[in-house]
C-alpha cells in the first residue's frame, strides 16, 4: 500500500509542479505513514466464507486511482473480505442507478452518497442505520474516535441523532488563479467579489476571459447569497426562499459579469479545470477536489494556485460539498459487517489523511488535519491551503428530502437567466415555486 500512495502523491506531484516556487520539487516523505498502518486488519472479524462487497462511487481520475488503491491494501489485509469498487458514472449517474437497483431489490453493499441526496434514501427506507455499529463493542468506535470526526461533518452525517452515514470526500470551493497572468498585469488576488469584478476585467483579452464560473455554479449562488443575509431553505419548514432581493442581487451580479464578456461559463467542458490550463480563463471558482484535475490539465508551465472565496462586506462563506458513504439495507449481515469495515478504515485517520494529500478533499477528522504529515504537505503544496483555511466559513445548505431536485431546478432556471430567456426575477422567481412543489412531494 505504502508504494501505491506514494507513486500516487509522486504523480500528483508532477501535476501539481507548474504551481512554481520552491514547491516544485515536493520530497517523498510527503506522503508520510502508509494508509497501511489503519487497524482494520486487526478489527475485521474473520469469516469462514469470504465475503465479497460492492462500494459504487463516483471517483474518476486520479481520484479513482486512490480509490482503487485504498480498496487494494485493505484486501491484502483482510483476506477473506474482497471490496470491488465500481465506478458508476457522476453523482447524478450514481444516484439514478441506486434507485434503479433499489427498485430491483439489487443494492450494492454502500457506496458514496452527496449530502443532499441522503434524506431521499432515508425516507425510501434503503440505509443502515449505523448507531448500533458505531457503539457495538466488538467492531464500533470509541467515544474519542467518533468526536474526532470534525463536528459540522459529523453533524452532517446524523439525521435526530441516528447516523446514517459518515463523511469521506468533503471539499469546499476555491478560487483558482493564473499566478503568470496576474503578474503580467500587476494585479493582487482579489480578496473580495468587487476586487474579483474588477481583476476579471483587466484580465479579459482577446483569447481569454477574466473570470469563468463552472455550470453547476448554483454553489457561488448560494455562498453569495449567504453573504449577503439571505435563505436559501429553511432546513425546519423544507421551504425555498431564494428569490428574495437578495437572491436577485447575488445572481444579478454573476451574469452581469456575464453579459459583458469578462466572465462565461464553462460550456461542453461542465467543469473549468480544462479551460483553466489552457488558459482560456485567467480565474475560475470550483471544488477543493479540482486541484488534481487542474494539476493534470495545466500546459505551457504557467504558474497557478487558490485562494479563499471572495469576501462581501467582510462576510466569508462557502459551501461544504462533496461526499458521505452509506451501508445499504439489502445486504447480508456477513456482508454489512465488512462493510462497515471498509468504511471505518477509509474514516480512519491514516486514510483521510492520504486522501486529503492525494485528492485536495479535506481531512475529515481533527486528528488528520492537525497531523505534521498533513501540515507538512500544505506547506510544500500551498494550492492545498485555501480548502482547509475556510473551514470556519463553510456551510452545508438544508439536508431535506427533494434538495438534490432542487439543485437541478436551480440550474435549469439560471440556464434560462444566463441565456436571457428569462429575467434574473423571472427565473428565480420560478425555480422557486418548482422547488417548493418538488420540496412538498
Amino acid at each position: 500500500m505504502k508504494k501505491a500512495i506514494s507513486l500516487l502523491i509522486l504523480m500528483l506531484v508532477l501535476f501539481l509542479a507548474a504551481c512554481g516556487g520552491s514547491e516544485e520539487d515536493t520530497s517523498s516523505d510527503a506522503s508520510g505513514e502508509s494508509a497501511e498502518t489503519a487497524s482494520s486488519g486487526e478489527e475485521a472479524e474473520e469469516s469462514a466464507e469470504p465475503v465479497e462487497i460492492e462500494f459504487w462511487h463516483a471517483m474518476s481520475g486520479p481520484h479513482e486511482e486512490a480509490i482503487n488503491s485504498f480498496a487494494d491494501a485493505f484486501n491484502e489485509e483482510n483476506e477473506n473480505v474482497t471490496v470491488k469498487p465500481v465506478n458508476q458514472g457522476s453523482y447524478d449517474d450514481l444516484e439514478q442507478k441506486i434507485m434503479a437497483a433499489a427498485k430491483a431489490g439489487n443494492l450494492p453493499d454502500m457506496a458514496q452518497s452527496v449530502t443532499n441526496v441522503v434524506p431521499e434514501y432515508i425516507a425510501n427506507d434503503f440505509l443502515v442505520p449505523l448507531n448500533d455499529l458505531i457503539e457495538d463493542a466488538d467492531v464500533g468506535m470509541s467515544d474519542e474516535e467518533l468526536n474526532d470526526i470534525i463536528e459540522v461533518f459529523r453533524e452532517s452525517s446524523s439525521w435526530d441523532g441516528t447516523f446514517y452515514s459518515l463523511p469521506f470526500s468533503k471539499s469546499t470551493r476555491v478560487l483558482f488563479y493564473n499566478q503568470t497572468m496576474l503578474d503580467e498585469a500587476g494585479l493582487e488576488v482579489p480578496a473580495t467579489w468587487d476586487e474579483l469584478r474588477e481583476v476579471a476585467a483587466q484580465l479579459t483579452t482577446d483569447g481569454t476571459v477574466g473570470m469563468g464560473f463552472e455550470n453547476s455554479f448554483e454553489a457561488e449562488f448560494q455562498g453569495i447569497l449567504k453573504q449577503l443575509g439571505g435563505t436559501y431553505i429553511d432546513e425546519e419548514t423544507a421551504e425555498a426562499h431564494f428569490a428574495s432581493q437578495e437572491g436577485i442581487e447575488a445572481i444579478t451580479f454573476m451574469n452581469d459579469m456575464i453579459d459583458e464578456g469578462i466572465a462565461r461559463t464553462a460550456g461542453e467542458d461542465s467543469y473549468m479545470s480544462n479551460p483553466f490550463g489552457r488558459g482560456d480563463v485567467a480565474m475560475y471558482i470550483g471544488s477543493s477536489a479540482g486541484i488534481p484535475h487542474v494539476g493534470a490539465a495545466v500546459e505551457n508551465g504557467m504558474e497557478w494556485s487558490t485562494a479563499p472565496i471572495p469576501e462581501l462586506d467582510g462576510e466569508k462563506a462557502t459551501t461544504f460539498a462533496g461526499n458521505d458513504i452509506v451501508l445499504f439495507n439489502q445486504s447480508e449481515d456477513a456482508e454489512t459487517k465488512a462493510a462497515w469495515e471498509f468504511l471505518k478504515y477509509l474514516t480512519s485517520e491514516e486514510v483521510t489523511t492520504e486522501w486529503a494529500m492525494l485528492s485536495g478533499y479535506l481531512p475529515v477528522r481533527y486528528s488528520a488535519q492537525e497531523s505534521d504529515e498533513y501540515q507538512s504537505y500544505l506547506e510544500e503544496n500551498p494550492a492545498f491551503k485555501a480548502g482547509p483555511e475556510q473551514f470556519d466559513a463553510g456551510f452545508f445548505i438544508a439536508r431535506v428530502p427533494g434538495g438534490d431536485a432542487v439543485r437541478n431546478i436551480v440550474l435549469e432556471e439560471l440556464d434560462y437567466i444566463i441565456q436571457d430567456q428569462k429575467s434574473v426575477e423571472e427565473g428565480l422567481t420560478s425555480a422557486q415555486d418548482r422547488a417548493n412543489e418538488a420540496l412538498q412531494q
